[in-house]
């Protein structure tokens, strides 16, 4: 849509941080971390982007963060803790210290944070919206709760009596969500817990483009898989069907499954 101005905020930022700033979507991010991970150490492309003054960094601590979603799907204005007290990061996003009421402890104010737009993936909704996680479900019921929309994409749409038989596992009520889309591989080449793994090299060879090229690449990157692929399935197909057996296969040996 080229949009501009926008801010991404998530706790663990990844290629889709990188893509939206050399996209110029993004003019701030709200992070505690940019990396496709460890191995390749902090995105090199919110280092050009923040370094040139392109784009702002409001850095706050993954507690912090995830607080700040917690609090908004709460409702209430902010929650105390003790995470960021004694850091420079106090400072960066102009966070609040008051004293604890029963102790007189100094504690740190986290102001809730309310997305306009929340987009979750999740491994199954059935028609009413109602969504499942496997595995560790990370922040997702609070931020779809904390949000003004709510647009989820899924791997399989089921039928109710499928998230009645383990209603454990709807972290995501049906009421919260506004618009619900299939797509399968929906967050390819990263994981989806149990049903493929991270494209490695994929990512690798990403990476070797953007030591050589800068945003360069990536903006390539994005005209080659974003832009250019006229559905879902043209996308897919660019990684063909042998890379996403691949996956899937590396996904079972580590569930055991």
């Amino acid at each position: 849509q080229r949009r501009h101005g926008l801010t991404l905020a998530r706790n663990l930022t990844c290629t889709e941080g990188e893509f939206l700033m050399v996209a110029g979507a993004a003019a701030r991010i709200v992070t505690a971390w940019m990396s496709i991970g460890l191995p390749w150490g902090v995105s090199k492309i919110l280092r050009h982007f923040v370094e040139s003054g392109r784009v702002a960094l409001e850095e706050w601590s993954h507690l912090a963060l995830g607080l700040r979603f917690r609090a908004a799907a709460m409702g209430v204005p902010f929650l105390p803790t003790l995470t960021m007290l004694g850091s420079d990061l106090m400072d960066v996003g102009g966070m609040k210290r008051l004293q604890d009421p029963y102790t007189g402890a100094t504690l740190a104010a986290v102001p809730a944070l309310f997305p306009d737009v929340a987009l979750l993936h999740v491994h199954r909704a059935d028609v009413f919206g109602n969504c499942q996680i496997d595995g560790y479900p990370h922040m997702d019921a609070d931020i779809a709760r904390a949000a003004t929309t709510v647009l989820v994409t899924t791997e399989e749409i089921v039928g109710v009596e499928e998230t009645r038989r383990r209603p454990e596992r709807t972290v995501i009520p049906g009421f919260v969500v506004d618009a619900l889309v299939l797509a399968p591989f929906g967050a390819f080449p990263h994981e989806c817990y149990g049903l493929y793994e991270a494209d490695f090299d994929h990512f690798a060879d990403y990476t070797r483009a953007i030591d050589a090229r800068g945003p360069a690449a990536v903006a390539d990157y994005l005209e080659r898989y974003a832009y250019a692929p006229p559905t879902w399935g043209d996308y897919l197909d660019l990684f063909g069907g042998e890379r996403l057996a691949l996956q899937q296969r590396r996904a079972r040996e580590l569930t055991g499954e």
